[in-house]
């Protein structure tokens, strides 16, 4: 137990997608000239894979074509200092059957950032990994401080 009485909890894989699934937003690493690169993107889950709506001549489609890549999601509450994250980390692949690409385009992924966003990445997950932790019966206002 922590000083201040948190929990530590490691997530099923189960429970990893069904929380990455509640949030709209997550983050990419992938490589780029060879040094590691981190984009915020909306995404969505298909079947257990995460869809990302992007730009077919950017730098992010371009650099996760058949690549190795890790996505993060989290939800966090500063203030109860209690929260999740889920870290995945698997193939990314350029999405080109046109059927698959039509049934995609009917998901609820509208793209955030501006201009035309008519190229899918689909991240197929090899290493599923999430933690939660929920904070204990700290009393408000006392000294103790998190290790």
């Amino acid at each position: 137990m922590d000083v201040n009485g948190s929990v530590l909890e490691h997530l099923s894989r189960d429970e990893c997608m069904r929380l990455m699934g509640s949030v709209p937003v997550g983050r990419i690493v992938y490589t780029r000239q060879a040094l590691p690169a981190v984009e915020l993107v909306n995404f969505t889950l298909d079947d257990g894979d995460i869809i990302i709506r992007t730009d077919a001549g950017g730098k992010l489609a371009a650099a996760t074509r058949g690549a190795v890549v890790a996505f993060e999601a989290d939800s966090l509450d500063v203030t109860g200092h209690a929260g999740w994250s889920v870290t995945v980390v698997g193939h990314a692949t350029a999405v080109t059957d046109r059927e698959d690409i039509r049934r995609l385009e009917q998901l609820p992924l509208t793209p955030w950032a501006p201009g035309k966003r008519d190229h899918f990445v689909r991240i197929s997950s090899v290493i599923v990994n999430g933690r939660r932790i929920e904070a204990g019966q700290l009393a408000r206002g006392s000294d103790a401080r998190p290790i």
